[in-house]
């Protein structure tokens, strides 16, 4: 299902134990090791982007796994821009929550 003016965005793009072949986006530098849906809004929140989240939703490479996807309004950056701001945000708040 197509969301109209939204991108869509699932948790598989930041995360590095997968293969870019396997659904991930982004450089590894971007990158967490099973990123969980709760901490893609604490970035989204952080970063004021307006989305909407659907829990229940499968990967289409992954229909058996729900992991759930972030439909996030499109402004004027393109995806690619904002999956990396997102990206360098998860690498960050983990690495703080880390020390």
């Amino acid at each position: 299902m197509r969301k109209q003016n939204k991108i869509v965005v699932w948790p598989i793009y930041f995360d590095s134990t997968k293969a870019r072949g396997k659904g991930r986006k982004l450089p590894k530098k971007f990158t967490v090791p099973n990123p969980k849906l709760d901490e893609i809004c604490k970035v989204l929140d952080r970063l004021k982007l307006r989305y909407e989240v659907v829990a229940d939703a499968a990967y289409p490479k992954m229909p058996w796994r729900r992991i759930g996807v972030i439909y996030i309004e499109k402004g004027k950056k393109p995806k690619l821009e904002i999956l990396k701001l997102i990206g360098r945000n998860l690498v960050e708040m983990r690495g703080s929550s880390k020390k």
